[in-house]
């Protein structure tokens, strides 16, 4: 049996014109001879809208309520794209989360899969040509909804892909596929033939919007060839694979930025064993991402602790670290919301040096001065001043030569 699954977002199925050209995309490869599974997120701005309609009857809705809620967004475009195949004659139907079923754990509002009943699918598939899955959604154990988060959909199009062992894994989006920068932010963006799991992982956690973070877990983890492509063109997209060596005499593969963090720093913090413990597993216990950390010695056996966190979770890191202020020592709390990361990213960055010099230059050129640093194996990240994002990444993005088609060394 040779399955194809196809993911399309919001925006791709907002109304019967747009559903329509979906359904040309979902029939070329049931011609030619597939079984496809078709996962749909909800209509553009039907979440939000659901979401609004939660907060008017309740100032704190229920999370696992509030999934129940949600989650019949991607119901009606199951149902109703369901209805178009089947008046083109094609045997179909449509498949929610808990019918699949899709297991996740209890985390209603940000779930996460844990088993997809891959042979009963199959059994489906035998009487059926496509199923319709709803994205974004599972059920638990006690077989309540839940909710993958935002983006969730192409999470339920990867994890359906590996589960089925499918020959591969469509994500049509609003995009052409997978660029070398935001090209709404600049000119000279290219869009890439190919790019490997770990750069895409990279892109995806500084805010690339194509594909969640979770999806590009799962395909680098089961081997999930995904491809990314525009369901408004039939143009070829960016392969998401395996690197290979092509790609590791590539310096820098893209630019990517993230203008939702916020700085958070204590004034003189004891330098001395258990401090950070002390300080980052109560952020840890509320689910608060901390991404980079400086620790600054300042005087007399003290520190400075600086780190970012989501520009949303400022006022609950405040929060909590407030109430440990006696217990932590420190002697002031200050935060900037005026701040974003930059990050040059590439698998080639393993084998070649200088690659951070050469962006530092090309920053200080320009006057954009680093208020903090983080590195990996395959990313350089600066935090800078959020009104020079949008220089820092042509900066860098032309430093590399990467509207060139990227350079080689």
């Amino acid at each position: 049996m040779n399955i194809v699954v196809q993911k399309f977002g919001g925006t791709s199925v907002r109304n019967l014109e747009c559903q329509r050209q979906v359904m040309q995309k979902v029939l070329r490869p049931y011609r030619e001879g597939n079984k496809v599974i078709v996962v749909l997120s909800a209509m553009a701005g039907e979440t939000n809208r659901l979401l609004e309609l939660a907060k008017e009857w309740s100032d704190n809705p229920d999370p696992a309520e509030a999934d129940s809620l949600i989650s019949t967004g991607e119901q009606i475009s199951c149902a109703l794209f369901a209805m178009l195949l089947k008046q083109q004659g094609v045997k179909c139907r449509s498949v929610l989360g808990f019918q699949a079923p899709v297991r996740t754990d209890c985390a209603y509002g940000k779930a996460r899969i844990t088993n997809i009943d891959a042979p009963k699918l199959k059994d489906i598939l035998q009487e059926y040509d496509v199923l319709v899955v709803a994205g974004f959604q599972g059920c638990d154990d006690c077989g309540r909804i839940t909710t993958l988060g935002r983006g969730g959909s192409d999470t339920s199009a990867v994890a359906l892909a590996a589960a089925l062992k499918a020959d591969v894994c469509e994500i049509y989006t609003d995009v052409p596929g997978v660029f070398t920068t935001d090209p709404n932010m600049c000119s000279g963006a290219r869009k890439m033939d190919r790019i490997a799991y770990d750069e895409m992982l990279e892109m995806a956690s500084m805010g690339a919007k194509v594909l969640q973070i979770r999806s590009v877990e799962f395909a680098k983890k089961y081997n999930v060839t995904v491809h990314v492509r525009s369901t408004f063109s039939d143009e070829p997209g960016t392969i998401v694979t395996q690197e290979d060596e092509s790609m590791e005499s590539v310096l820098v593969s893209g630019i990517a930025y993230d203008k939702d963090q916020a700085q958070i720093t204590l004034v003189h913090v004891m330098d001395q064993p258990g401090v950070s413990a002390q300080i980052f597993s109560p952020l840890a216990d509320q689910k608060i991402l901390v991404d980079m950390i400086v620790q600054s010695p300042s005087k007399d056996n003290l520190t400075d602790m600086t780190f970012t966190v989501p520009r949303a979770d400022v006022d609950q890191t405040i929060k909590t670290l407030e109430k440990l202020k006696y217990e932590i020592g420190y002697e002031e709390l200050t935060h900037n919301l005026n701040v974003s990361k930059v990050s040059i990213i590439g698998v080639g960055m393993r084998n070649h040096s200088g690659v951070a010099s050469r962006a530092f230059r090309a920053l200080a050129d320009e006057n954009v001065n680093i208020l903090m640093i983080s590195t990996s194996e395959i990313k350089v990240t600066c935090l800078i001043d959020d009104k020079y994002t949008e220089l820092a990444v042509r900066t860098l993005h032309k430093a590399f030569n990467l509207e060139e088609g990227n350079q080689k060394e």
